[in-house]
């Protein structure tokens, strides 16, 4: 599955990478911009900030500037979300015309994972419910150990809360473990077969029936793997924007002035924001493939899909899957 994945990558990287550029690009603009009209805010603002004097802005005076910061980050969040939508919609179409030997252009790419988007997003919303139910406890546990840390072990019921919680939490997840990699093929069944998200979901489970621990093995290993490579990714970038803190202003011979301080934490932010970008080509692709891949793999081990493809692509059919079952009269 993973030479696949990486096959179908070298050799359709062209549309693959040019969806990520721009669905991702287009999002970290958003967030720059985001970033850009809050700093300038800020900046604008910043002695007044900064002053102790009687006359200096209250809290209720700021609410406004962090209520348009927030409205900001959330539309930047929300084309983010659209972005990751229509990447994994765009993994397999390409998969489609990949398992054919056939090529593919970047508008045909658009038009057919814009289609589906939608769809994509309601089956992704309904699988990433699942994972949320056992988080719930356990960020309730954490709250709970949080507020008896606070307390300095004042609050009785805290400690009760947070083992209950965690508990609950722990007994749960192997449930929704199981649950989620059952539902896992559902994003690409959408692209595959058109299917709504509810009627994805029962296929998925359909197909994983019976190689569970496989489905999850495959799909646990593409996703660290991918996991592996955007930390490499980002690694130098983060520590580039490390640099400017290992220099001591009382060492320098200078204190940096305030618009210097907000120019250095914006390039920080938008280091960041580039590092992330750029991780995300390889975070937000690899997996979707080798979901692909294990979707039709399935499918040729449990509906004899090998010759129907074969026939498709006007080819004999691969070694691996054997030869085409005889005819039925």
């Amino acid at each position: 599955m993973l030479s696949g994945a990486f096959t179908t990558l070298g050799r359709y990287w062209k549309p693959l990478i040019g969806m990520a550029l721009t669905l991702f690009g287009a999002a970290t603009l958003v967030m720059i911009v985001a970033l850009v009209v809050a700093a300038s805010a800020v900046a604008s603002q910043w002695d007044e900030l900064t002053s102790d004097s009687p006359g200096s802005p209250t809290s209720a005076q700021l609410v406004p500037l962090g209520v348009a910061f927030g409205v900001l980050m959330v539309i930047g969040m929300i084309v983010y979300l659209l972005a990751s939508a229509m990447m994994q919609a765009a993994a397999p179409v390409v998969l489609q015309e990949a398992v054919l030997g056939r090529p593919i252009r970047f508008g045909e790419v658009w038009k057919r994972a814009w289609s589906r988007v939608w769809s994509i997003i309601g089956a992704v919303f309904l699988t990433g419910l699942i994972m949320l139910v056992p988080m719930v406890p356990l960020m309730a546990a954490f709250a709970g150990l949080a507020v008896y840390t606070a307390s300095l072990g004042d609050e009785d019921g805290a400690m009760p809360f947070a083992l209950i919680g965690a508990l609950v939490g722990l007994l749960i997840a192997p449930v929704a473990m199981w649950l989620w990699v059952r539902f896992s093929l559902a994003p690409t069944i959408v692209v595959f077969e058109n299917q709504r998200p509810v009627a994805a979901l029962r296929r998925s489970a359909q197909l994983v029936r019976g190689t569970w621990w496989r489905v999850f093995g495959i799909t646990l290993l593409g996703f660290g793997l991918a996991a592996t490579i955007g930390f490499m990714i980002q690694m130098p970038f983060q520590m580039i924007g490390m640099l400017p803190g290992l220099f001591d202003p009382a060492e320098m011979g200078a204190d940096p002035s305030d618009g210097a301080i907000i120019t250095m934490l914006a390039s920080v932010m938008l280091l960041s924001l580039l590092s992330q970008m750029i991780s995300q080509l390889i975070t937000m692709v690899l997996p979707p493939l080798v979901t692909g891949l294990l979707y039709v793999d399935l499918r040729m081990r449990t509906e004899n899909l090998g010759p129907v493809l074969a026939e498709a692509a006007g080819s004999t059919l691969p070694e691996q899957y054997g030869p085409p079952p005889p005819a039925h009269v």
